[in-house]
């Protein structure tokens, strides 16, 4: 298995990182738009693991957004998957080029999608994923797989619902992903400071859309951004933090494999989070479309959401100066296997502390770059395997959770997951 990396930033970083200490693949090609980026990464796995280890990595400059090149540097080194760790906005591109190069693809967040243009609150214009589900029958009969959706959440929450109705309940109700921490960050002098652990675009394309709704007799409908909010408990000492819905890829995938009366996914933003989204919104800051700027060398065009990134502290930086534990996870409600009612959270928790002492990475973009690297391996040994565009709930996911949970003595990635039963 040889593998194109795109993008050397957080995520791409970690996953590089991650699978430093794996075996099961041939060489990786670590790109980015940023040469330097990409060439960082791999003299970190140098220092930490050696010269025979990084000796299985190569750097590449790639412009995500052209899928030529993506197909090009895939020829080039002889790969035979790709995968995508970049913005969203580039998955057309990338997804383009590694077909055209005849590779299997992953990704960790799907297409974008395209708010209804009258109703955008009550009906679903453009889905997430749209754009690849479309492209479908282009790799069947290219005998290629995508798997698409395989970071953490989506991902990880999507292998504990396939898990969850294959194992534990008879009947679903709700398949309820649930996200939430308790981390800080703080600058020199010791302050809290407003620093996303994950990138900044992404997060304000999922949280200021139209949430995403799921139910079996309506099919998908959207609401106003923000909409129910509940209090939620996270374990291991993360606590109460109170959820709203945002759009996200399990509404889309979920249903289209797993028979649940209603898919949702709420995140825990927090009362200043959903200010700071609120504010950008207000005032034009999230938009993907250029404006006129003017400046010393004259009129530049320039997206506001990037100028946005720009100003905040890039997310795989912040490690040293972030405490706390993320959680994912999905909490499942319905008839149990022995037709009682249940009610259940699966989940994985990841501490900053931990991941950065043992990986140098911070533990939001770490546990999102773990998931594709186990689904890789998997697909290494031929325990997964398929062909067309699929989601994570299209396999088994015993063999996930058992390769993830297995000690590291014993071929497996040392990462215990959580299940508890919540019902009184």
């Amino acid at each position: 298995m040889r593998i194109l990396l795109v993008g050397a930033g957080g995520v791409g970083d970690a996953f590089a990182k991650i699978i430093a200490r794996r075996t099961f693949f041939e060489h990786v090609i670590v790109s980015d738009f940023d040469l330097t980026r990409a060439e960082r990464t791999i003299v970190a796995i140098g220092l930490k693991h050696g010269h025979a280890v990084a000796a299985r990595f190569s750097a590449e400059q790639i412009d995500a957004g052209d899928p030529d090149r993506v197909e090009s540097v895939a020829r080039k080194h002889g790969a035979t998957h790709v995968m995508n760790a970049v913005e969203p906005k580039f998955v057309p591109t990338v997804f383009a080029g590694a077909l055209a190069a005849g590779c299997d693809y992953l990704d960790m967040a799907v297409s974008l999608s395209e708010p209804h243009p009258t109703d955008p609150y009550r009906q679903t214009g453009v889905m997430l994923g749209d754009d690849q589900f479309a492209q479908a029958a282009d790799w069947e009969t290219a005998g290629r797989l995508a798997l698409v959706g395989m970071g953490v959440e989506p991902g990880l929450s999507d292998v504990f619902a396939r898990y969850a109705s294959d194992h534990l309940f008879r009947q679903i109700e709700e398949l309820g992903t649930r996200d939430g921490a308790n981390l800080i960050v703080r600058d020199d002098a010791g302050n809290e400071i407003f620093a996303p652990s994950f990138s900044i675009w992404t997060t304000i394309e999922e949280c200021l859309n139209p949430p995403l709704i799921f139910e079996k007799d309506r099919g998908w409908f959207t609401t106003p951004p923000f909409s129910e909010p509940e209090m939620f408990d996270f374990p291991e000492g993360i606590g109460r933090v109170e959820c709203v819905n945002v759009e996200h890829e399990e509404v889309v995938l979920m249903p289209r494999w797993l028979d649940a009366k209603r898919v949702t996914f709420k995140y825990g933003l927090g009362e200043e989070f959903i200010g700071v989204l609120k504010t950008l919104h207000l005032l034009g800051l999230d938009r993907v479309d250029p404006v006129r700027v003017r400046s010393a060398a004259g009129p530049v065009l320039v997206a506001p959401r990037d100028v946005v990134a720009a100003c905040l502290p890039d997310p795989a930086t912040i490690g040293p100066r972030m405490t706390g534990k993320t959680c994912a996870g999905v909490w499942i409600t319905g008839t149990g296997l022995d037709d009682r009612p249940r009610e259940v959270y699966l989940y994985h928790v990841a501490d900053n502390e931990w991941t950065m002492r043992e990986y140098d990475t911070q533990c939001v973009v770490w546990q999102t770059a773990l998931n594709p690297v186990i689904a890789l391996e998997l697909l290494a040994a031929g325990t997964w395997g398929g062909i067309g565009v699929l989601g994570p709930e299209a396999f088994d996911a015993k063999a996930f959770l058992d390769l993830m949970s297995a000690p590291e003595s014993d071929g497996g990635y040392g990462q215990p997951w959580g299940m508890e039963d919540r019902l009184a």
